[in-house]
């Protein structure tokens, strides 16, 4: 059934996604599936009301140099994608993991790493920034640079302090191998690695006070940390370490009260769950990461804040596979998920359907990005419905 549905999304568009009605669930691909990789998208509405999403796009991951951003743009009113365009592609290095935002004074900023000699633990975090977006194409860039980041000599002893906190089970290592923990210590008191291999993810967020956070991870730590501005992105600082059992990809969001959750992939051992830290001074320092009760096949996981105060999460909600993703609503700011609804629910092995992005457009409606990848080839599926659809079923 899933297949047959799968063809149909193909040559009909179910639902248009600005021109509904009340219609309370819409699905289509942005392009019909194919046989490249497409993986790792990112969506954001423009002021004008229409949508953009970004992926990648290429012959693998890491190791193909041919990966490139590409993108395509859904014209407010319209029910059908536009023709893919480029967004990146820096000539013979893998392009990856585009994150799109739009900053409090309406740029558009398209976040993605170049990987340096094919190793994810090489890769530089870029930027590109636009004013002038709303055109059909790619959007007009009038800026480029590098995120450098310069974690400090304080990293070291605030890896050190946090494992030893953390305690983390090693009583299997000999002498000749070193625990994990150690490893990593070491290795953050060099100070190319600590500045090099920050990969992005999921999308900032503007916090209360102004500063605009920028969720990153390093699969050469396994740790992850959050890039900060305090003068609309011209300058990035980095936060302490947020370290636990292999939490990557962070997607944070904050309370009431101004304090942060982040919630990460699980890149850890058993038992694979979501992992969450918290922080109380603007995301500079964090604590442990810790498991919570909501499962992860070390997959991307992506937390938003709605209009009326409910978090959204939208996850893989399996300990094995990505063949099922679902969206869940949480009233208490994240302390509970008990309503969840799957986008995706298929037989393990028949698909895989990952690396999510969501957000609220300003009619209210959510619209969500993701891999889909069946035999029938790779696409990025665009889905949208209201947030009370998740607790219709």
């Amino acid at each position: 059934m899933k297949k047959i549905l799968a063809m149909t999304v193909l040559i009909v568009v179910l639902c248009s996604v600005n021109a509904f009605g009340d219609t309370a669930y819409s699905e289509r691909f942005i392009f019909p599936p194919q046989e490249k990789h497409v993986h790792a998208s990112s969506i954001v509405e423009t002021p004008e009301g229409d949508l953009l999403a970004a992926w990648f796009h290429g012959s693998g991951e890491r190791t193909a140099d041919d990966v490139k951003v590409q993108g395509a743009r859904l014209r407010k009113g319209d029910s059908e994608w536009s023709d893919v365009f480029v967004m990146a592609d820096v000539p013979d290095f893998p392009d990856c993991n585009p994150v799109l935002f739009i900053d409090p004074e309406e740029r558009l900023w398209l976040f993605w790493v170049v990987v340096l000699a094919n190793r994810w633990e090489n890769s530089l975090p870029k930027y590109r920034r636009a004013t002038n977006y709303s055109e059909d194409g790619p959007p007009q860039w009038d800026w480029q640079d590098v995120v450098h980041l310069r974690p400090g000599d304080d990293f070291p002893d605030q890896m050190a302090s946090s494992f030893k906190e953390l305690d983390p089970p090693e009583d299997m290592w000999a002498e000749y191998a070193h625990p994990y923990s150690r490893m990593l210590i070491e290795a953050s008191h060099d100070k190319l690695k600590r500045q090099l291999g920050w990969m992005t993810r999921n999308q900032p967020l503007v916090l209360e006070s102004g500063r605009i956070l920028l969720p990153l991870y390093s699969d050469g730590f396994n740790v992850s940390l959050m890039a900060y501005s305090d003068d609309g992105g011209d300058l990035w600082h980095a936060s302490a370490p947020i370290v636990g059992l292999g939490p990557i990809q962070p997607s944070v969001a904050q309370r009431r009260d101004e304090s942060l959750v982040a919630f990460f992939r699980d890149s850890g051992p058993q038992p694979k769950r979501i992992h969450r830290a918290e922080s109380q001074d603007d995301g500079e320092t964090w604590t442990l990461t810790r498991n919570t009760e909501l499962p992860n096949p070390s997959a991307s996981v992506e937390v938003k804040t709605l209009a009326d105060g409910r978090w959204i999460l939208i996850f893989n909600d399996t300990e094995r596979g990505r063949h099922s993703l679902a969206v869940a609503l949480s009233d208490d700011e994240g302390d509970t998920w008990p309503v969840t609804r799957h986008l995706e629910q298929w037989g393990e092995g028949e698909g895989r359907f990952s690396y999510p992005s969501i957000m609220q457009a300003r009619d209210g409606r959510i619209h969500a990005t993701y891999s889909h990848s069946t035999p029938d080839g790779a696409a990025i599926k665009h889905v949208t419905f209201m947030p009370d659809w998740i607790a219709a079923e």
